[in-house]
């Protein structure tokens, strides 16, 4: 007989230090992210928030979250960040979870999670019809940027290291890489 499918409640009982997904029935568990990971979400999310949430030095017109919870075609989904274009949602619900598939979103690889985030996660993300993704790895230094083109990502390009750069869905403002690195 095979595996049930994992349920909310099996998220629920997750003691507090780790972090749950459910992707086509099955649970993953990881525990929180490290210091470096969390501090490259928070960089890029607030490199990403001034100019594109709140219009200062870049054209506004996103809402931008760290962590979400998204409830997707029977998945339940934690990106490190995502963002909506205003048009499509203009006001995030009050409560846990959300169920509009974002315009873009962004995974802060590690080694836990890598394979999870490339392997199980885009698939799922694919299927939802999220436009952008974007993958970054605060330890060797990388940002790839891919786009949905029909039900696969093409990987549109890779930076590296510390120079400025135009990304999309982002490319109306450029953004210096060495700011989101921890130093």
């Amino acid at each position: 007989m095979g595996k049930r499918p994992a349920t909310y409640t099996d998220l629920e009982e997750l003691p507090p230090n780790m972090v749950g997904e459910i992707i086509a029935g099955e649970l993953y568990v990881s525990p929180r992210p490290a210091v470096d990971h969390m501090v490259t979400s928070s960089l890029l999310g607030y490199e990403l928030t001034g100019p594109f949430q709140k219009g200062r030095g870049g054209p506004g017109g996103w809402i931008i979250a760290d962590e979400p919870e998204l409830h997707l075609g029977g998945n339940v989904l934690i990106p490190d960040l995502a963002g909506w274009r205003r048009e499509r949602y203009s006001k995030l619900p009050r409560g846990k979870a959300l169920t509009i598939a974002p315009d873009w979103l962004c995974e802060i690889l590690s080694p836990s999670t890598e394979a999870r985030d490339r392997a199980a996660k885009l698939p799922a993300y694919a299927r939802e019809g999220i436009r952008h993704v974007w993958l970054v790895d605060p330890v060797v230094r990388t940002l790839e940027v891919f786009r949905l083109e029909g039900p696969h990502y093409m990987l549109l390009t890779t930076f590296a290291g510390d120079g400025r750069v135009r990304a999309e869905p982002f490319d109306a403002v450029e953004l210096e890489l060495k700011s989101i690195w921890e130093e």
